[in-house]
């Protein structure tokens, strides 16, 4: 009987068992440098003092506690085999032992305090802030990270940091075929910072809690709206390394990369005024006259760039993401009406308020969504009326 059932399935093991190779070596992926590796099950060592600090703690209380788990299940393991009924023995009938509950108390006492001196340690020194080189505030948005350099070298740059669009696309598409090492990883504009520099992590959110962590680096900090919370590194070496947002945030949570870039002195000062050149010739005029072509072809991208994640690539929206195609407060011929939404944001941060853009891009963005789908309205929004409405 045994030998006809393995013969009548044997085919169906075999192709579910050629499937799932199949699988695997479709997706495969290698170890990423700074960033998670296959099948890793224990912390990375990290390139940081506090992430290799917190990497010896981690094995020393696992050590611990596994002795203390044999120890203690050893023990009673023996005392029932040895002292079972049915090789002769007989319940005991005594009252409590002073000794052994003294002993019993003294010493998780001391286990505890041999595990706590060390993990303070480590603690005091994730929280010690002071004398930063380099300060700069983290802003989880949903679904993207915002950096202003606040302090040091590089202050007064700011940016969004988004999923790298390709990378959507692949796993809109169904993630099929060979995926890269760094498969939702990549952004397009990562954060920037010197090595051997010690880098202040301000962090805080526009709408609903987030978590900044980059495990190579032993940073995990929250950042929830109306706090700000801080935390540092000092990256020993140079090199990409990769985390992502550790709250659950929403929807699109798997799609919130953190991509920090660590770049020689040399290197990171010539990033920097790189950047202060590419934020310079971003600063539009806000009084000059748009046409209607140049605008949308802007707004197309802006919108690509922030707002399809949410509304989607055809305005549609989704769930509780309410649509832009049709919407009545999208087609107003009265523009400070989507201006206010897209300036202050509503539905109590659902909706988040876009004013780190420039009034270019807002009303770039506001005539795209005027005009595609069928809200073919034909309306022209001009970054002047944008600079209007900020501050109001």
């Amino acid at each position: 009987m045994k030998s006809i059932w393995r013969n009548k399935y044997r085919p169906a093991n075999l192709l579910l068992a050629a499937g799932a190779a199949f699988s695997s070596a479709a997706h495969a992926v290698n170890d990423l440098p700074g960033g998670p590796s296959v099948r890793q099950l224990n912390l990375p060592v990290g390139v940081t003092k506090i992430a290799q600090e917190q990497h010896l703690l981690h094995t020393i209380m696992m050590i611990l506690c596994t002795v203390i788990f044999v120890g203690v299940f050893a023990v009673m393991f023996y005392s029932i085999w040895k002292h079972r009924k049915s090789v002769g023995h007989k319940a005991a009938n005594f009252h409590e032992s002073v000794v052994v509950e003294v002993i019993w108390t003294i010493v998780p006492f001391l286990i505890v305090i041999v595990m706590a001196l060390p993990a303070t340690k480590v603690l005091v020194a994730q929280k010690d802030t002071t004398n930063a080189d380099l300060t700069i505030k983290t802003t989880g948005y949903q679904w993207k990270w915002g950096y202003d350099y606040l302090n040091g070298e590089g202050e007064g740059l700011a940016f969004i940091s988004t999923l790298d669009s390709s990378q959507r696309a692949m796993s809109d598409a169904g993630a099929k075929g060979q995926m890269p090492d760094d498969y939702l990883l990549k952004v397009d504009n990562p954060l920037v910072v010197p090595v051997q520099k010690k880098i202040r992590i301000i962090t805080t959110a526009n709408d609903v809690i987030h978590a900044f962590a980059v495990p190579q680096l032993g940073l995990k900090q929250d950042a929830i709206p109306g706090f700000v919370r801080d935390t540092w590194f000092r990256a020993e070496t140079v090199g990409d390394y990769y985390g992502q947002c550790q709250e659950l945030c929403g929807k699109e949570h798997a799609y919130m990369p953190i991509h920090v870039k660590v770049l020689s002195a040399a290197d990171y000062t010539a990033w920097v005024s790189a950047k202060r050149k590419e934020a310079a010739a971003k600063l539009d005029d806000p009084t000059k006259v748009w046409t209607l072509p140049d605008m949308l072809t802007r707004g197309e991208k802006v919108y690509a760039a922030n707002c399809a994640a949410c509304h989607q690539a055809n305005g549609k929206g989704a769930g509780p993401i309410k649509p832009l195609d049709g919407s009545a407060k999208v087609t107003d011929a009265d523009h400070k009406i989507q201006l206010a939404v897209l300036l202050n944001g509503q539905n109590n941060g659902a909706m988040p308020s876009w004013k780190q853009l420039s009034d270019t891009d807002l009303a770039a963005v506001a005539t795209y969504t005027k005009n595609s789908w069928s809200n073919k309205t034909g309306q022209l929004v001009q970054p002047a009326e944008v600079l209007a409405l900020r501050g109001k």
